[in-house]
């Protein structure tokens, strides 16, 4: 009796040259759109070449929205930086949302608290100290139960995004009503005590930041020590431990770093951008990041694209929904359609499909 054979047989493929690994890419991405096009034209009549201009111009039309965009592109690149030495070491944070709000946090308790009592150079260092100290707890906890008692890390920090929610919550009420009034909204207003230097309408300085955060990191992951460190442990904590790593003490080192850089976009959001705290202020860049991080296969260079990608999809989602009169979540099965595909790029780079030839063997 003869098993049943599938039509098409997978084998993992040899590295491929990078040339031919982005051409495998390209095309993918080239076929992703004409897909979009076809369920564009089938769903809606409109011309998708119309709908792909309105969303650049949502993103690029003006002076003012390349500012925007290219501030929201350096946020969501910050965080999805910041959570990528723990993924690489296969530590899964998915709590990025709650270490970058911490962080907004703990700069707005030093701006309301401090504002009328230091001068704003001192504010401002005392605030990002604060907001990394705050972000490095957070990233502690759920590494230290981890190193000592192997608690599930994705849990762990799924939930403490939630605490870090509601502890927001609770001081925007302190702080609003009814001794505090008017002191959460846009954060020390006329005297702007606390707020990071101006560079460019704010659109500049997050940038400039997360640029140099970039570089670095890929130095940190690539050329360092401890980036070595984060890879070995990533491929076998059994291994890491035969080579002489303490894992513990990568772990919670790694996790502490993640949860620092978190907080410093939340210190950049409060202090140079927002200047101001709500609940919904991270905006789910945090659980965006995740995918950015694993899309980019923890490069942070192509994390450069990927954010371009999904921030300009999101800012032409408007743009599409006022100016075709297309529904707003129109734009968003795009993109969904387009990350679908460029997932299934690293499918056909890592792994090869052929015709299984077929065998007949003689009774």
């Amino acid at each position: 009796m003869h098993k049943k054979q599938s039509l098409f047989q997978i084998s993992k493929r040899d590295t491929l040259p990078l040339s031919k690994a982005l051409l495998i890419r390209g095309g993918i991405l080239l076929l992703a759109l004409v897909f979009c096009g076809l369920i564009t034209t089938i769903l809606t009549g409109k011309n998708p070449l119309s709908v792909y201009a309105t969303i650049l111009s949502g993103a690029f039309g003006t002076s003012r929205r390349i500012g925007v965009t290219f501030r929201n592109v350096a946020v969501l690149l910050g965080i999805s930086l910041a959570v990528t030495p723990a993924f690489k070491m296969r530590f899964w944070n998915i709590g990025a949302e709650g270490q970058t709000m911490i962080g907004c946090l703990a700069t707005t308790s030093c701006m309301i608290l401090l504002g009328d009592k230091v001068s704003t150079p001192l504010l401002i260092v005392i605030s990002l100290i604060a907001s990394l100290v705050a972000g490095a707890i957070w990233g502690f906890l759920p590494a230290f139960f981890k190193a000592k008692w192997n608690t599930n890390e994705t849990l762990f920090t799924l939930m403490m995004n939630y605490i870090a929610m509601q502890l927001t919550s609770y001081f925007i009420i302190i702080w609003e009503v009814p001794k505090g009034a008017g002191k959460i909204g846009i954060i020390n207003q006329d005297t702007r005590a606390g707020w990071l230097p101006s560079i460019g309408n704010d659109f500049l300085l997050p940038i400039l930041v997360v640029a140099l955060m970039t570089g670095l990191m890929y130095i940190y992951l690539s050329y360092s020590k401890h980036g070595y460190e984060i890879a070995v442990v990533g491929e076998s904590q059994r291994t890491a431990s035969y080579a002489g790593i303490k894992v513990d003490r990568v772990i919670i080192r790694t996790m502490v770093l993640s949860g620092s850089l978190c907080a410093l976009m939340g210190f950049l959001m409060t202090s140079g951008i927002d200047h101001t705290l709500t609940t919904t202020i991270v905006d789910s860049r945090g659980f965006t990041a995740v995918m950015v991080s694993w899309m980019s296969k923890f490069n942070p260079f192509i994390m450069i694209a990927a954010s371009l990608l999904l921030v300009t999809m999101d800012r032409g989602a408007s743009e599409v929904s006022s100016s075709l009169g297309l529904n707003h979540s129109f734009a968003d099965i795009l993109t969904g359609f387009i990350l679908f595909f460029i997932i299934a790029t690293e499918f056909f780079i890592t792994y090869k499909v052929t015709l299984r030839k077929s065998s007949k063997k003689e009774a």
